[in-house]
């Protein structure tokens, strides 16, 4: 299936001393639109696109950390390797 790309006709509307646009609720609600969108140029004009939402809480970064499995027993050491030999200016 090729995809469609519809263009639409619309305006700047005046917003303080910027301008802005109005995008209709139909896109707003099909594309599950938020707050905020990403403004991308490109060589063929400006591209918006949903914003991902990359927060996590930190019960989720808690979690996704303990899944890599990560081991730091080495970690002390690798700080101080090679530099107690250093001689650095306070």
């Amino acid at each position: 299936m090729e995809k469609q790309i519809r263009a639409r006709d619309i305006k700047l509307v005046p917003i303080g001393n910027s301008k802005g646009i109005r995008i209709p609720k139909a896109l707003i609600q099909k594309y599950g639109l938020k707050n905020s969108l990403s403004l991308e140029e490109t060589e063929r004009g400006l591209l918006l696109r949903k914003k991902e939402e990359s927060k996590l809480s930190w019960e989720d970064t808690y979690k996704a950390m303990a899944n890599e499995n990560e081991h730091w027993d080495g970690f002390d050491t690798t700080l101080i390797d090679g530099l107690e030999d250093e001689d650095f200016e306070y």
